[in-house]
């Protein structure tokens, strides 16, 4: 899944994925995969992408945090069992 949010800040901001990369410390190779949704982020990343760009990590990372689908399946699992 394409992280489309984060594509569209970084490119905002004027900055190539490098560029990113050198000022949240991590390797561009990551910035990329992370942005096409080939690599999840761990919490101290997703952490680092938030107070960059100032926006809620659940808003940049929207497939990580699937709050609408857990509480459908958890009400759907109180049904059945």
């Amino acid at each position: 899944m394409d992280r489309k949010l984060l594509k569209e800040l970084r490119i905002k901001h004027s900055l190539t994925q490098k560029e990113l990369a050198d000022k949240l410390g991590i390797s561009a190779v990551y910035v990329r995969k992370i942005e096409k949704g080939d690599a999840n982020a761990g919490l101290p990343t997703m952490i680092k992408y938030e107070r960059f760009f100032g926006v809620s990590m659940r808003d940049l990372f929207p497939d990580i945090f699937l709050t609408s689908d857990d509480n459908f399946f958890i009400k759907n699992k109180k049904q059945v069992g």
